[in-house]
């Protein structure tokens, strides 16, 4: 049963994969693999608390797929397609239902970030929320200039940047939307007013939270008149948020941007009991989104796209997969479902390497200039061959930044929280078109304010509360206007020979979203695991600091082996939630196969 706390298992039991029922039998089945219990308990809290664990075996499709966070959003999506709706339909279908099941990971309080293939060209979509006109880099400061906590930060008004998700989606929806834009809110409206089941991840995560139940509107809804959160299973209805997605539907973004919505979101902010915050009515009212040039590199046979800066994914995973490319990295494919020391040290050294330059200068851009030529510096071949040679037999502890071709600025190092609780979606359609969009409120539950039946979003902690150091200003400091960094990395690869779309892959998880997605990444490309396979893998990776592995997915062994080589290991809890479709054929017929988190509650449905 979902939600049951899991004993060390086989990280891969796809005794029956789905696919054999289409008498498909293609996909391979990895053996299970024994596992001992680690004594160590030196855990780290992930950004949203693991709740269960159940193996997936993936979904097949002929023609058009979604792949998301909870079953009632996924359905939304699917119906949408299933009625000659685009990918992006879909994807805006699925996001509103996101907003209303699990209101701890996205909704339209908070941003998004999209990259988008319609059959000819890829677009990345910018709906990242943006710092007040008021604010300056003193935001999260005390008076003697030392940065406040992290809950003084995060809790309350003073974290709330303007929303970014609906107005982006409202822009890609005009270029690329197949249904009109009011039919989409029909599946939100309806399961809004007559209710959802509570499902075990909300209930517990609503049970762990300490300050939710604080805001009124939130307590009531949440909690209920007794104080405690509605048990799992619960009808939870929400006629709030019906009324205000009816508004939206009929008055287009706008109606949230410019009208009631928009000065409730003000009042909300700037009235918060204890930590009021900047933002207006006119700062939300005057934000827009931006369509910017995708990360695209060439990785063996394929070419990989990712979200430009202000996230940081697309350039992090695409150094990445450069340094990987001077790698025999299939020589390294798990035997056994399990990844090898070898394989976790060089990844994991890769990954110390990409967060230097990451924590060093990823900002956004149009505020901060990327050093040298920009992302081609950034991921510039032999940059990045030379970077892979600082790879040696023992870990490095901790990488320097690099200094990418024709570099002539300095910046400070980034000190920003970054624990976003966040959602990711996958999509393809009938039309040829495909997206991967990352969704977030930041934290989960976001700022803990609810306001006419949404959560709103603590993004702003995602700049430094420091606002420089001895090397000069950090890049990523507040400003007006600007737009916090992010390590969203919603991905799109394309084989290079035919130029198809073959895999939409993206996660939530904080600044481990990088290394989430980039082992999916090596999984399919290349270790040849099929996209639910190589989202099962074990968790592991470097943000430039420890060697973190998901705790009770690696033998004692590895992690002694580890140890030798100089590796600080810190076992924990590694809440992914990855979501991708691949293309594959099999027997010379086409499929899309989706793959989601067995670490969460998504699922994958196409026709």
């Amino acid at each position: 049963m979902w939600g049951a706390r899991r004993k060390p298992r086989a990280p891969f039991c796809f005794l029956e994969n789905r696919l054999n029922k289409l008498n498909v039998l293609a996909l391979a089945t990895l053996l299970a693999c024994a596992q001992p219990v680690l004594a160590q308990d030196t855990r780290q809290a992930a950004p949203e608390a693991a709740t269960g664990y159940a193996e997936k075996s993936g979904w097949p499709a002929k023609t058009y797929m979604v792949a998301a966070a909870n079953p009632l959003a996924v359905e939304a999506g699917y119906q949408i397609l299933k009625q000659g709706g685009s990918a992006i339909d879909a994807a805006i279908a699925t996001q509103l239902v996101l907003t209303l099941v699990e209101p701890q990971s996205s909704g339209i309080g908070g941003g998004a970030f999209l990259v988008h293939y319609d059959g000819h060209k890829t677009q990345a979509f910018d709906g990242r929320e943006t710092a007040p006109s008021k604010a300056d880099e003193r935001l999260f400061q005390r008076a003697d200039g030392t940065p406040v906590s992290r809950t003084e930060g995060v809790v309350g008004g003073r974290s709330t940047g303007a929303p970014g998700v609906l107005r982006m989606l409202a822009l890609a929806h005009k270029e690329h939307g197949k249904l009109p834009w009011k039919a989409l809110f029909a599946p939100a409206i309806r399961l809004s007013e007559d209710g959802f089941a509570v499902s075990p991840r909300l209930h517990a995560l609503l049970s762990g939270d300490a300050h939710l139940r604080k805001d009124p509107e939130a307590a009531r809804y949440f909690y209920g008149n007794a104080g405690k959160p509605w048990p799992v299973g619960h009808v939870l209805k929400n006629p709030a948020l019906a009324t205000t997605l009816r508004e939206i539907a009929d008055g287009g973004a706008d109606a949230f941007y410019t009208g009631r919505i928009a000065r409730d979101i003000a009042a909300k902010v700037q009235g918060h009991p204890t930590n009021p915050g900047l933002l207006s009515a006119a700062d939300i009212a005057a934000y827009q989104p931006k369509v910017r040039t995708p990360v695209c590199s060439d990785y063996r046979a394929y070419t990989v796209c990712g979200m430009p800066p202000p996230s940081s994914g697309g350039i992090a995973v695409a150094q990445m997969l450069g340094m990987f490319e001077t790698i025999d990295m299939k020589a390294l494919a798990p035997g056994n479902g399990v990844p090898g020391a070898q394989a976790l040290h060089v990844f994991t050294e890769v990954g110390r390497l990409a967060y230097a330059d990451r924590n060093r200068y990823a900002a956004d851009t149009d505020f901060v200039p990327l050093p040298g030529r920009g992302v081609p510096s950034l991921i510039d071949k032999t940059y990045l061959a030379q970077r892979a040679k600082l790879i040696g037999p023992r870990s490095m502890g901790e990488a320097p930044a690099g200094t990418p071709p024709g570099m002539d600025v300095a910046w400070g190092t980034d000190n920003a929280i970054e624990t976003p609780s966040t959602s990711h979606v996958a999509v393809v359609d009938g039309f040829g078109m495909g997206l991967s969009m990352t969704t977030t409120v930041e934290d989960a539950f976001g700022s803990r304010q609810m306001v006419d039946g949404f959560i709103l979003n603590n993004q702003l902690t995602d700049f430094s509360f420091a606002s420089r150091d001895a090397d000069g200003p950090v890049a990523n400091r507040v400003e007006a206007g600007k737009r916090p960094r992010s390590a969203m990395s919603p991905t799109v690869v394309f084989d290079r020979k035919t130029g198809k779309l073959v895999l939409t892959v993206g996660s939530p998880g904080g600044p481990a979203i990088i290394n989430y997605v980039a082992k999916v990444l090596v999984g399919t490309l290349d270790w040849g695991l099929n996209v639910q396979q190589a989202i099962a893998l074990p968790n592991f990776g470097s943000r430039n600091g420890p060697t973190e592995l998901e705790v009770g997915r690696f033998p004692s062994t590895t992690i002694e082996a580890l140890g030798a080589r100089g590796h600080k290991v810190r076992l924990g809890e590694q809440t992914s939630g990855l979501h991708g479709i691949q293309r594959i054929d099999v027997h010379g017929v086409p499929l899309w196969y989706g793959g989601a988190d067995p670490r969460r509650e998504g699922v994958a449905k196409g026709d």
